[in-house]
């Protein structure tokens, strides 16, 4: 009988050598996963540690278990384009939501793109990896932070350091079983008093500003500034509902805003934190001649200082070191339809 445990390891099938152990995670793949999890301070012994599939693929070809749709597993997507987990494997995936309601894990670590299928119907690991969200395939309800699997960093040695760096929240997301989303309030479609009002409550008496920029082509489409990590302002040019997509209602008024950002970049007093910030400097010079005063901070410098051989995206560093969701999924390019989550 299983004991609860805080951590389940999800992978997806049998080797040669879990077939002749029937067990899952052992020859190279599960040297391989011990190291990582001894490097991120988790005990094997005391996870759960099973596969999708209790069962070696013809080839280790996890597609050979694959069909066209009306072969398909009822309730679950495409595992690969129009390839679809046939139905006669169905009693795979109960079993496994058994072992995991009877684990009963605060987090469920899906380790590859199958694993991360069976769990939350979603595929494209390099896209969602490091992000927890809610099952809502096989046992619904747990959290779930998918990863690379053991197998995938043995071909392809770089992704080592980016699951550790998984684990290693895995690990933090273990002593409670609910996603915790940071609340932000954030001050989208503006008017011009709106900019003055943000300044009066917030920028005034702010000594560290963090200020990011979007841009297309030789544009800037929106700026954004963050007195606090709980509050921020988001001041848009471009995708606003006029039949220009223009956001502000006339020149006048968008002279205004940005005379609003020249003010703030000119201050002194405030310290400006950036994301690869010679990038957005130099645009801000180049395409509307702000300057720039006491830009002192770069998270993707300092990142990069702590972990050099990991990715320096904002995507990647927001996954490791906050808890919001994978917001680039959530965007639409409508002002004001983004969807922020509590």
């Amino acid at each position: 009988m299983l004991t609860k445990v805080k951590i389940a390891l999800v992978g997806e099938s049998w080797g040669a050598e879990e077939e002749k152990e029937r067990t899952a995670f052992v020859g190279w793949a599960g040297d391989m996963l011990n190291r990582l999890l001894d490097e991120a301070d988790i005990r094997r012994q005391d996870c759960l540690v099973t596969n999708v599939f209790q069962l070696r693929p013809h080839n280790n070809d996890i597609l050979s278990l694959t069909g066209p749709k009306e072969e398909a597993l009822l309730g679950y997507p495409a595992l690969d384009k129009s390839k679809y987990i046939r139905a006669e494997f169905a009693p795979q995936l109960h079993r496994l939501a058994s072992e995991l309601l009877e684990a009963d894990p605060n987090v469920i670590v899906t380790l590859g793109n199958t694993a991360m299928w069976a769990m939350l119907g979603k595929t494209k690991i390099s896209k969602l990896r490091g992000v927890t969200d809610t099952s809502t395939h096989t046992a619904t309800g747990f959290k779930v932070l998918p990863t690379y699997h053991p197998a995938a960093i043995i071909r392809q040695y770089s992704l080592r350091p980016i699951t550790i760096i998984d684990l290693i929240k895995a690990k933090r997301e273990s002593a409670f079983p609910e996603i915790r989303r940071p609340k932000r309030e954030i001050w989208i479609e503006p008017t011009i008093e709106d900019l003055y009002e943000f300044d009066r409550r917030y920028l005034q008496s702010c000594t560290l500003l963090a200020e990011d920029i979007e841009t297309a082509g030789q544009h800037i489409t929106c700026v954004g500034f963050g007195p606090t990590p709980t509050v921020a302002l988001v001041i848009p040019f471009f995708g606003g509902r006029r039949p220009d997509r223009n956001y502000w209602p006339d020149h006048a008024t968008e002279r205004k805003a940005w005379e609003f950002i020249a003010d703030v970049n000119a201050r002194p007093g405030i310290r400006k934190l950036f994301q690869n910030g010679l990038y957005d400097i130099a645009f801000l010079w180049r395409a509307n001649r702000i300057r720039v005063i006491n830009a002192g901070e770069d998270t993707m410098l300092l990142h990069h200082a702590l972990q050099p051989e990991s990715l320096k995206s904002l995507g990647f560093m927001g996954s490791i070191y906050t808890d919001e969701g994978p917001w680039k999924s959530e965007r639409t390019d409508q002002v004001g339809t983004i969807k922020a989550e509590d």
